[in-house]
């Protein structure tokens, strides 16, 4: 799944309501526990106080000349990094040549190119307290790239995605990221989204994922 952008006026019938519970922030002090625990599984992280500054750092850990995509993220979008990484020219952008390909004709060559960047960069939709992240998603498309096939990896995360346990995790994404995903689906496609993917990232190889939590609610 990717972030909301434009919610319906009107929800279907039988849509869920966002459960505001999971949409608050964690505080400093837990933030900064959860980057130690996932720092002991491997991933690196810090913690930052706003968008502005995860932005920045974003920038600092991309090296130039490097492939990098951006997957679809809200978080991204809000904190103006998706149209950065498109308008620089530091590095080189993923999405300028895959937004040219056809998905009826040219799927392949879209697969290849967002499964194995240099470097990925997107959000997750939750992270608990002992350091394992989790994300949805209806195609599954960036979940490649972030598991395996990119060199590096990434993710910037608001506070309010932080989550006692992988039990809570799922169900922050049930009763909060899909209703809001939908809705963006739904005005932006006219068609529904689906959890149909998901994935649980509890390691990885050291200096290969970088997380980047930020002291802000960002996304979804």
């Amino acid at each position: 799944m990717s972030d909301i952008q434009t919610p319906l006026a009107d929800p279907p019938e039988g849509a869920i309501t966002p459960d505001p519970a999971f949409g608050r922030p964690a505080d400093p002090a837990t933030l900064h526990r959860v980057a130690a625990a996932l720092r002991a599984r491997g991933i690196e992280a810090e913690v930052l106080p706003d968008g502005a500054a995860a932005r920045a750092r974003v920038h600092q850990l991309i090296p130039d000349g490097a492939h990098v995509y951006n997957a679809t993220s809200r978080t991204l979008e809000t904190i103006g990094l998706a149209q950065d990484i498109l308008e620089q020219e530091r590095y080189d952008a993923a999405r300028t040549f895959l937004d040219t390909l056809d998905p009826a004709t040219q799927s392949a060559d879209y697969r290849r190119g967002v499964a194995s960047p240099q470097v990925v960069v997107g959000s997750v939709h939750a992270v608990t307290e002992d350091g394992q992240l989790v994300i949805a998603s209806a195609s599954g498309s960036q979940l490649p790239a972030y598991s395996f096939g990119a060199g590096q990896v990434i993710w910037v995360v608001g506070a309010q995605k932080i989550v006692p346990d992988l039990t809570t995790a799922f169900e922050r994404i049930k009763r909060y990221s899909y209703p809001l995903e939908d809705a963006r689906a739904r005005a932006a496609y006219g068609m529904p989204s689906a959890i149909n993917k998901q994935l649980v990232v509890s390691g990885d190889m050291p200096g290969r994922a970088h997380v980047l939590l930020v002291e802000e609610a960002l996304g979804f």
